[in-house]
This record gives structure tokens, sequence and C-alpha cells, in this order.
């Protein structure tokens, strides 16, 4: 057991380092990329919408939630008496 442990921590050892060395560099950022501010051309997606749903539909979520804990425990509360 002990050989086999140790021949697959070799191979894990040598061929780790080759995983990082095939990686690619990656490529440069377009020409007309601003890096002290924002970058022109539109590229950039709203999220307000977006952001709005989400919290819309957590809120409901949680408060379905909570509902459903609060009937849970008047339910309970029914049946001790």
């Amino acid at each position: 057991m002990k050989k086999h442990i140790a021949t697959i921590t070799l191979i894990i050892s040598l061929l780790f380092p080759l995983s990082l060395i095939s990686q690619d560099v990656p490529p440069p950022p377009p020409p007309d990329h601003d890096a002290t501010g924002n970058q022109e051309g539109g590229r950039g997606a709203p999220i307000g919408g977006g952001l709005l749903i989400l919290l819309g539909l957590g809120g409901a979520y949680g408060g379905y939630k909570g509902y459903r804990i609060n009937q849970k425990k008047k339910q309970s509360s029914l049946d001790k008496e």
C-alpha cells in the first residue's frame, strides 16, 4: 500500500508543475481600454432592473418563509391547548 501511495504522490508531483506551465498568457486589453477610468463603447451591462427583481423575489421568498413559520407556531400552540 505504501508503494502505491508513493507512486501516486510522485506522479502528481511531476504532473502538477506541467499543468502550470501549459497555461496561456492572458490576452492584452483592447486598445481603447482606459486603465484609470471607465471604459468607453457601452460595454457595461446595466444591473439596475435585474437587481430590483432579485431583491423583490428575495423579499417575497423571505415573507413566505416567515408566514409559514408563523402558521406552524400558531398550529402547534393550538395543538397544545
